[in-house]
């Protein structure tokens, strides 16, 4: 990380514990004391959902047919970008992907890889707009899902979907949808981009707390940065796709009061895929936050929650989860200022360790610290400066 790039403050691995407490939120910032090692943990039977979080959950275990976590699985929620799911299964309803143009290929892998908004925009105004989500409901026996409201027809990302539907949506693709179909819209979920092509890093949940095997379809929505950088992340969505995507566009942004009633204000994170060799397990997580939460909050809650569930077949990455302070805090090629960046971490997020070793001196007067920490989910290392711990070399963690 440059030092330009450090934009929140002064921090270093000798900050005393108290200063630390002063400087992170205190939503992020975390002791190695209380951290996880998710490897030793044993497998949970029950979803555990941070304070302030409404959460619908749903995990199925496609070997033995049964779900092993059911939490308010029919509660609807903003869709937000999971919907790409049905609008890309609506394309190619009785069509094979040979039969689609080089144009809609593109379309829909960068829908699916990148999360891209302008390819979800230009088909859903191709193809009917509400009509599609109506078709699906139909074809895939949906029970919870429906188009957006009246009031925000053009909004995509407001329609309508719930943790049990989403696993039938999966179930469809895995069982029942040509193998040509399955292969194609799962290849693009397998390859998901850490960086949506607007700027947010979306691999949180599903992807942050497996290993592979996984393919993951996220949705976010209500939040104002990402925290990523990537080469394409110049593709940022224009006002109408933003509105699309399920941003709202007033505070007042909701449907009518009643039972069936969808949250349209609250900032909304979902993780959902499919976990394990064979595509074991299904898993829907579908998260709202108190207003005016950050993303790396958010980031951090639905992490927690995801590594909490049982999930059959998932496979845990080793190492110990420590909060972070600070914006701009990049990951890097290797211990030092000058090697590349391969991207920025959403401020205030908790990252995996999983080793550290003495690197370049980084200064932020008066603090000094030569310890980096490697981040196995990103391949790369980050200055022990902005962990939220005391000393310049993390506790615990051993040396790589």
């Amino acid at each position: 990380m440059t030092l330009s790039s450090a934009r929140s403050g002064v921090r270093a691995g000798v900050l005393t514990a108290a200063l630390a407490a002063l400087l992170c939120t205190p939503a992020n910032a975390r002791s190695v004391a209380s951290a996880e090692s998710p490897a030793a943990r044993p497998a949970a039977v029950q979803a555990d959902v941070p304070a302030g979080v409404t959460a619908g959950v749903a995990v199925f275990d496609r070997r033995t047919g049964t779900f092993t976590e059911q939490l308010n699985t029919s509660a609807q929620f903003r869709s937000a970008s999971v919907v790409k799911l049905l609008i890309a299964l609506d394309v190619l309803w009785n069509r094979s992907p040979d039969a689609l143009s080089a144009t809609d290929r593109a379309r829909i892998d960068t829908m699916l890889r990148g999360s891209d908004d302008a390819a979800a925009s230009t088909f859903w105004s191709n193809n009917g707009s509400g009509a599609i989500v109506d078709r699906m409901v139909t074809r895939l026996g949906l029970t919870d899902t429906a188009r957006p409201p009246s009031t925000h027809p053009g909004y995509w990302g407001y329609t309508a979907l719930s943790a049990r539907d989403t696993v039938k949506i999966y179930r469809h693709l895995l069982e029942s949808a040509p193998a040509a179909t399955r292969d194609f819209l799962l290849g693009g979920l397998r390859q998901s981009t850490r960086c949506a092509t607007d700027g947010y890093d979306q691999h949180f949940g599903i992807a942050g707390s497996f290993n592979r095997p996984w393919a993951v379809k996220q949705g976010w929505s209500g939040f104002s940065s990402g925290g990523c950088t990537a080469p394409n992340t110049a593709a940022a969505k224009d006002t109408g796709a933003a509105e699309a995507a399920g941003e709202p566009a007033a505070a007042d942004a909701r449907t009518p009061a009643g039972a069936d009633a969808v949250d349209l204000s609250r900032p909304a994170l979902h993780t959902t895929g499919l976990v394990g060799e064979g595509d074991r397990s299904i898993v829907a997580v579908f998260t709202l936050h108190p207003g005016g939460t950050s993303y790396g909050k958010a980031y951090t809650d639905i992490g927690r929650l995801t590594r909490s569930l049982n999930v059959p077949g998932a496979a845990r990455p080793a190492g110990t989860w420590v909060g972070t302070w600070g914006s701009g805090v990049r990951v890097r090629t290797q211990a030092t200022t000058t090697s590349g960046a391969i991207t920025t971490l959403p401020a205030g997020v908790e990252v995996l360790v999983g080793c550290q070793k003495r690197g370049q001196q980084v200064s932020q007067p008066p603090y000094v610290n030569d310890w980096w920490a490697h981040l196995p989910q990103y391949g790369g290392y980050m200055t022990n400066i902005y962990l939220s711990v005391p000393e310049n070399q993390v506790p615990g963690v051993p040396v790589c």
